[in-house]
């Protein structure tokens, strides 16, 4: 018996990174998966997006489980793609009881005036809200829903300092997330529907691992006109934290998933949880 046993997720970003971890978390306690990507590349990211290929190996795991899945191309800046994602999904398994709003992206290539604030808010604020506007009219008593923030997002000097307006962005865009889960998470606590995030430290996935970020973390080198690699990068990761460790993986971020979308935390509701290893404590809030 899974702690999920009969119940749906819903899931942005599935393709690769912490979305796929979600769902093969959730489905390893017996959860089927309605799991969206948007399977291209946006010109303001530098790093390449998840692929059709990376979802579908997504759709793979999960039914090694033993688990349904319905996987979807769809993009969380367009409300009627995510309606449509999720009727294929209900059409399939007649229910949706958890809410992954884990979509996100980090902009560093302004190819217009302020195209990386316009993507970045659009997915990592927009697109999140998108979620929720389609999945909560189908979403019953006991239903979780869980939005994907960021401690970095969270701190002053962090994303917005790199010098581009994506940046910029995702940190408001996170910072947004903050409020609303205090402002929305008490509409939601009278039918029993909890609401709350997770703001993770470094993750080790793509949006982490690149070359905007390695630079971002070794400006010493970029002023030495030298590229910086990740190994380059890694010397400075830990700098983030105070305790000792460079990022922290998918799957941790995944296991306090589960526990807000199962029983467990049943009555946690409005919280901005945050995985950190004690980097909000040694920064500066900017909230």
């Amino acid at each position: 018996m899974g702690k999920l046993d009969g119940k749906v997720a819903f899931i942005t970003g599935a393709g690769r990174g912490q979305g796929r971890s979600h769902a093969i978390k959730l489905a390893s306690e017996g959860a089927d998966i309605i799991a969206v990507d948007i399977c291209e590349d946006i010109p303001s990211v530098n790093y390449e997006m998840a692929s059709a290929e990376d979802l579908a190996q997504t759709v793979k795991e999960v039914e090694a489980l033993g688990r349904g899945i319905v996987a979807v191309k769809a993009d969380v800046r367009l409300k009627e793609q995510l309606k449509a994602a999720l009727d294929q999904g209900l059409a399939r398994f007649g229910r949706v009881d958890i809410v992954c709003a884990n979509a996100g992206i980090l902009p560093m290539k302004d190819n217009t005036l302020i195209e990386g604030f316009i993507d970045g808010m659009d997915v990592d604020f927009v697109g999140a809200h998108n979620t929720v506007a389609v999945v909560a009219p189908h979403l019953q008593a006991g239903a979780s829903i869980i939005i994907t923030g960021s401690t970095a997002g969270l701190m002053k000097n962090t994303t917005e300092a790199m010098g581009k307006t994506g940046g910029v962005a995702y940190s408001f865009a996170k910072r947004l997330v903050f409020q609303y889960i205090e402002t929305l998470a008490l509409q939601l606590a009278p039918h029993s529907i909890r609401l709350n995030a997770i703001h993770p430290t470094n993750v080790n996935t793509r949006l982490l691992q690149n070359d905007d970020i390695y630079s971002a973390f070794r400006p010493d080198l970029v002023a030495e006109g030298k590229t910086p690699t990740r190994e380059d990068a890694e010397v400075a990761f830990p700098f983030m934290q105070p305790m000792p460790i460079s990022f922290i993986e998918p799957g941790d971020v995944s296991a306090l998933v589960l526990f807000l979308a199962s029983e467990d935390s049943r009555y946690i509701t409005g919280l901005n949880i945050r995985l950190d290893a004690g980097s909000m404590l040694k920064g500066e809030r900017a909230i």
